[in-house]
């Protein structure tokens, strides 16, 4: 251990930058325990080789209740509003056999041939939302395109008609203020989410179609064992947790390119010749750099264990910081460096083991998409702030930009 004092976590210019300190941590204290926000203790995991075995660690359950004592509930550790509306019982938070059981259900929906046939319909979410402002000469790259993208997209999948995916958008957005819109407007926004998400599980029920929660119904009454509230909670963490990554995978990636123009160019030639693995290659490089998701979802220590050299205790929180971890030189040369090109990349940008993010490969074909249409339909955009006042999101599990203003020359018709 270092003498030198452990740099200061979880402030808002911890925030805007948090890989200096984390690069201290891998340094001096690679499995550090810490006081969080909430004033819960739990254990940072920073250096790469120990993420990836503890992401894999069987001995860490996702399971809330292997927390030690009452502090999970004043801990925060889940997603906000999830313990009041009974949507606990997601893959996020439990543990085979019942992972294996839910997740392969889910599995079906994110199939490559699956997702492949839902690129069209992205594609065209994407030249619509773009078209909303491309003759304006400005926009939010957030608010405006990164934010309702996903949400269109994943309320498509799920079966959420077209007339409700507003009201979606709406409860979205509140649900990741992380604390800045009203007081209780979270609970309030999520209570809705699982009312609406009940109504629509009877309804397709009765008339199923082709899409996720159709599918769901029809494993439950195929002997699957998938009960109501089971049903409820996979359609809103798939919601959730498949629209909040996408909006910081395109946000966070646009932001890398618009400060590395010489990286934004060589993509752009690459786009122009038709080179398709190029964009690929990039948007992995773009998860690696600056990922969307900078500390893994909660872990808890079912028995006593050593990680990287620290004894956890039975109950303990352990908290994988995948940012951290991707920035690794013992693992990326040059890993402070976006190298559009890197092509020795096993970044855990998605987690790593049983918990690996089940649609990433819809986040992968959004954000390729996206960022694709972007530069080719806006080739001279640019930032229209000072990156300094530019801000971030709070919380502690996801990393995104509140808004990204940007200017570009406007486009007729």
């Amino acid at each position: 251990m270092s003498t030198s004092p452990v740099p200061e976590l979880f402030t808002w210019e911890f925030a805007a930058d948090p890989y200096p300190a984390y690069a201290w941590l891998r340094e001096h204290a690679p499995v550090h325990r810490t006081a969080l926000p909430s004033g819960v203790e739990a254990w940072l995991v920073t250096r790469y080789g120990d993420a990836r075995q503890a992401l894999a660690d069987t001995r860490l359950s996702k399971n809330p209740t292997h927390h030690a004592g009452t502090a999970h509930a004043k801990a925060k550790t889940g997603i906000p509003g999830e313990r009041g509306a009974e949507l606990m019982t997601h893959l996020l938070n439990i543990d085979p056999p019942d992972h294996t059981r839910l997740r392969r259900l889910v599995s079906k929906a994110f199939t490559p041939r699956r997702v492949a046939e839902f690129a069209p319909r992205v594609q065209e979410l994407t030249d619509r939302l773009i078209a909303d402002f491309a003759g304006k000469g400005q926009a939010d790259l957030i608010h405006d395109f990164a934010f309702p993208l996903p949400i269109y997209a994943i309320c498509d999948l799920l079966g959420v008609p077209g007339e409700d995916q507003d009201d979606f958008r709406d409860w979205a957005g509140m649900m990741i203020r992380h604390g800045g819109g009203p007081r209780g407007g979270v609970a309030r926004s999520v209570k809705k989410m699982r009312g609406y998400l009940a109504e629509l599980i009877h309804r397709k029920r009765e008339n199923p179609g082709d899409d996720l929660i159709s599918g769901l119904i029809r494993s439950s009454d195929h002997g699957e064992h998938l009960t109501e509230n089971e049903a409820a909670a996979m359609a809103f963490i798939l919601l959730f947790a498949g629209f909040e990554t996408t909006v910081n995978l395109i946000g966070n990636g646009m932001y890398a390119l618009l400060r590395n123009p010489e990286q934004r160019a060589l993509l752009r030639g690459s786009l122009d010749a038709g080179e398709t693995e190029a964009l690929a290659t990039a948007v992995e490089e773009l998860l690696r750099y600056d990922g969307p998701v900078e500390l893994a979802t909660w872990r808890f220590a079912t028995e006593p264990l050593t990680l990287g050299g620290q004894s956890v205790a039975a109950g303990d929180p352990v908290l994988v910081v995948l940012a951290a971890a991707n920035r690794d030189p013992a693992r990326f040369t040059d890993p402070d460096t976006l190298d559009l090109a890197r092509r020795d990349n096993q970044h855990l940008g998605y987690g790593h083991g049983i918990h690996y993010c089940l649609g990433a490969p819809l986040a992968r074909l959004e954000g390729q998409t996206a960022l694709a249409t972007l530069l080719t339909r806006l080739p001279d955009v640019r930032l229209a702030e000072d990156p300094a006042d530019l801000r971030w999101r709070g919380g502690l599990i996801m990393r995104g930009l509140r808004t990204l203003p940007v200017q570009f020359t406007p486009l007729s018709g």
